[in-house]
């Protein structure tokens, strides 16, 4: 038997008022579709997903009535008066708050693979996600960032990666120490996204096994994350420049000051910039 839910039920799933929910039923006809005999009516499991997913397009920037419309199943030709509104990066970035929280990781990651497949992961990276996880940081409980950094890195790594043809073009690595990877699995989203092929060795990445890892590997590129200037003075710059097999490139704000033959990038899209051109791939676009 599929589940069912009274109105105040699914409205506390959804984050938003049952009277919210009974305008949506009014206005637009998203409303409960389960009668029992001597029983309110229930939402279904198949009107929770439609609202859900209207929640979703709402919080993603969509105006209300173009958000049900979609969410009934309707094509543009069907309903002609309803006209999708222009991104609107703050009202994503507020949908994404209200998201995290309730610690609805289902909904962020479905506002964040929305995002990235309406527009591109440079775009949802720098006007939604950093702002909002910037904003988590700064205030919220850890849960919550936590979550929510979880739900976009769920969401970046559904990219599928690029074929490797020859040389492997990019290797990314985090300093020794260093945990946070959400920025560099933003950048092999983007990779993935431009079609350049990459590998990446994760978090805390011991020096002697990174400098082993680009002995073996002789990746045109190699880019170390650090957070912080101690992080960062753990990675073995000097053992990476003098095997020969790859160019460095540093990213993250733990880079104080690096020697000549290191190239630092101060953000996604420079990074992707950088990368296309030491790489010898063709230029990505950005």
């Amino acid at each position: 038997m599929e589940p069912e839910w009274t109105p105040g039920a699914l409205a506390r799933m959804l984050g938003v008022s049952p009277n919210t929910l009974r305008t949506w039923d009014r206005r637009y006809g998203l409303g409960p579709t389960v009668r029992q005999d001597g029983r309110h009516r229930r939402y279904s499991e198949g009107d929770e997903r439609r609202l859900r997913r209207m929640v979703a397009l709402i919080a993603s920037g969509m105006s209300t009535a173009a958000a049900a419309a979609i969410a009934r199943g309707e094509s543009a030709s069907q309903a002609p008066s309803v006209a999708v509104e222009p991104f609107s990066p703050a009202a994503a970035v507020r949908g994404f708050r209200r998201a995290a929280a309730r610690l609805d990781a289902p909904l962020m990651r479905e506002l964040a693979r929305r995002l990235i497949a309406e527009h591109d992961v440079a775009t949802a990276w720098e006007e939604v996600f950093t702002p909002v996880l910037v904003e988590l940081g700064a205030g919220s409980a850890i849960e919550v960032e936590h979550m929510a950094s979880a739900s976009i890195q769920h969401a970046l790594r559904q990219i599928p990666a690029a074929r490797e043809r020859g040389r492997l073009p990019v290797l990314l690595a985090c300093a020794p120490d260093e945990q946070h990877t959400l920025p560099l699995d933003a950048l092999a989203a983007v990779l993935s996204e431009q079609g350049c092929a990459h590998r990446s060795l994760g978090a805390r990445v011991p020096a002697p096994a990174l400098v082993k890892a680009v002995d073996q590997l002789r990746p045109a590129v190699t880019v170390v994350w650090a957070h912080t200037e101690v992080l960062a003075g753990l990675v073995p710059l000097d053992d990476l420049l003098a095997s020969g097999h790859t160019t460095v490139v540093v990213a993250g704000p733990g880079w104080q000051s690096v020697p000549p033959d290191v190239r630092q990038v101060s953000s996604l899209r420079e990074a992707v910039t950088v990368v296309s051109e030491l790489s010898g791939i063709a230029a990505l676009s950005t």
